[in-house]
């Protein structure tokens, strides 16, 4: 799974002229769901959106509170295109999960951060369909989420050849 999450003073989505939901503050998260995805993935990121502290305290210390600790509301929007690959210019979405399984699956996620949080605080969108998503970033701050997280790089070191050592 992927979310990019914005800290927002407001967000919303609408499908056509119809407004399907809104928050006030709080944040955003956009979800791509990959092929490869399972109920271990979701767990992780709802642990992480809840818990990223990303808000002030009440004494203004910086990246001092979480979206829960603050009360604040939750805005997702599935977004497939999170799982693009580029193959040259154009995007390749093979990546993600397919939309048969896919809405179960994101629907499950759903469930599971109302479980965890307060589900009148859990807004989404119209799941399949063409939305306009209003964000009035507050920052601005846009964090990236993996699931599993990216494994760090270990550093290769190089052993002398007998010959360099000389």
């Amino acid at each position: 799974m992927k979310a990019i999450v914005q800290r927002v003073f407001k967000a919303g989505v609408t499908v056509g002229e119809e407004q399907v939901s809104a928050i006030g503050r709080g944040i955003c998260v956009l979800v791509g769901i990959s092929r490869d995805d399972g109920p271990k993935d979701t767990e992780y990121m709802v642990r992480k959106i809840l818990n990223l502290r990303i808000f002030n305290d009440e004494n203004d210390k910086r990246w001092s509170k979480s979206v829960k600790e603050m009360d604040y509301e939750i805005l997702c929007v599935s977004q497939f295109t999170l799982q693009c690959v580029l193959k040259g210019n154009k995007p390749d979405f093979h990546g993600a999960m397919m939309a048969d399984t896919s809405e179960a699956f994101y629907k499950d996620f759903l469930e599971k951060l109302r479980q965890s949080y307060k589900a009148d605080k859990i807004k989404d969108g119209k799941f399949g369909n063409h939305m306009q998503v209003h964000i009035q970033n507050d920052g601005p701050v846009t964090i990236e989420l993996n699931s599993p997280p990216p494994k760090q790089k270990k550093k290769v070191v190089a052993e002398a050849t007998t010959e360099e050592a000389l």
